[in-house]
């Protein structure tokens, strides 16, 4: 459709053009023909092909992504009405999907996936962790946080704060420092502490928004703990990069005959005796060590004494270049606990890089099966909880890999 413009234009190539058609939100540097008009960066500008209006969106020059699109109808108004919409859509969305107890501890948005690019939202019962790593949803942070707090409000269940976790070295490729602090709502006193506890499938946590990893937990592995819980009564499991004891004490709970819970940080280890005794289980472990280190020496000694081992470590990759070298540690530790496991044996495992693909992954597990000299049998292959949300026409929104295998 041809249209006037409203801010300062951006055309674009071909295959950006082709790109947006097929439902991308994100313009490329190289996919740039020209800019008209100086906006500055985190301006709103409006993208063309031609004459053809084809969306409108955050600019910055600095980012490789120049233009992050939040919306192709060129009747939209960027006013607080506007991002209170999207907000709204947001949680009515989580209240669908992540209903009940689950929509206390959940992502309440999601980046590109619910059209509001570089913005997380989790939420840890009355607290929401929030991480920003685009400048142009920096510069509209006040609306969107305020709006977000108003809606919680609004459907009776407000919160007591809002952190932010702007630690993040992508910001400072943005254009923007690095932060970490409570974010100032009207009418409420600072939070006098970032710890929260959430209850999950059952198991009660610790959270610490301030300083735990990414937002403060894990939650998109939330409904593969489930999974994993299933089958793990009666069983002797290894669970190896536990971090706050997440997957052990999923298993525990839903009756292992014991669970070695295992991660290289003293902290979590900490945190994740503390989850054991809020939940009141006893028959789970930890152990601070180099998972790593763990299995060669375990495999050196050819123990069986698991018959269930988890695999759910952090990103091996976060870019392309390096997914060959996270390939190869993927597979050593895969290799590893299958040679651990005696017939009939159980694994979980897992990759949260969006490089590493699912294929890729497979292709890894086939090489380390081979190499074990086991067959697996599949279980189920799952991806990441709803509240984190897919879009096909969006590859990068799809990055969690979970398999579940009988080794035979």
């Amino acid at each position: 459709m041809k249209q006037q413009r409203k801010y300062p234009s951006v055309q674009i190539t071909p295959k950006g053009e082709r790109a947006i058609k097929g439902g991308h939100p994100w313009v490329y540097a190289g996919e740039i023909k020209a800019v008209d008009g100086a906006p500055e960066n985190g301006d709103l500008v409006d993208v063309f092909a031609g004459t053809a209006y084809m969306g409108t969106g955050f600019y910055n020059a600095n980012s490789k992504i120049t233009v992050r699109l939040l919306s192709r109808n060129a009747n939209d108004q960027f006013n607080a009405a506007f991002w209170r919409r999207r907000v709204e859509y947001a949680i009515r969305y989580r209240q669908t999907v992540m209903p009940g107890a689950d929509f206390f501890c959940c992502r309440l948005i999601h980046g590109e996936a619910d059209q509001m690019p570089g913005l997380t939202v989790d939420r840890y019962n009355d607290l929401l962790s929030v991480q920003i790593a685009s400048l142009g949803m920096e510069k509209v942070r006040d609306v969107v946080l305020n709006a977000l707090a108003e809606a919680m409000a609004d459907i009776g269940q407000p919160i007591r704060g809002i952190f932010l976790r702007n630690d993040l070295s992508i910001r400072e490729l943005e254009g923007m420092e690095q932060e970490k602090g409570w974010y100032p709502l009207p009418g409420l006193p600072t939070p006098d502490s970032a710890v929260t506890e959430i209850i999950e499938n059952g198991v009660h946590y610790l959270v610490d928004v301030e300083n735990g990893q990414k937002t403060g937990f894990f939650l998109d592995q939330k409904y593969n703990r489930l999974a994993a819980a299933r089958i793990a009564k009666g069983r002797r499991v290894l669970d190896c990069f536990t971090h706050t004891g997440s997957f052990g004490l999923n298993a525990a709970l839903a009756g292992a005959e014991h669970v070695h819970s295992v991660d290289i940080s003293a902290s979590a280890i900490e945190m994740a005796r503390k989850n054991a005794q809020l939940t009141g289980v006893d028959n789970i472990d930890f152990e601070v060590a180099d998972v790593f280190e763990l299995l060669t020496k375990l495999s050196n000694e050819k123990s069986h004494e698991y018959d269930y081992i988890i695999l759910d470590p952090p990103a091996f990759t976060k870019s392309r270049s390096t997914v060959r070298d996270a390939a190869r540690g993927y597979k050593e530790i895969n290799r590893k606990a299958m040679t651990l496991l005696p017939r009939g044996g159980y694994l979980a495992t897992c990759s949260c890089s969006h490089f590493m693909t699912d294929e890729l992954f497979q292709n890894m597990l086939r090489s380390a099966a081979h190499d074990a000299a086991v067959s697996l049998r599949q279980i189920e292959q799952r991806q990441q909880a709803p509240d984190h949300p897919i879009l096909w026409n969006v590859p990068e929104t799809s990055y969690l890999k979970f398999y579940l295998f009988q080794v035979v």
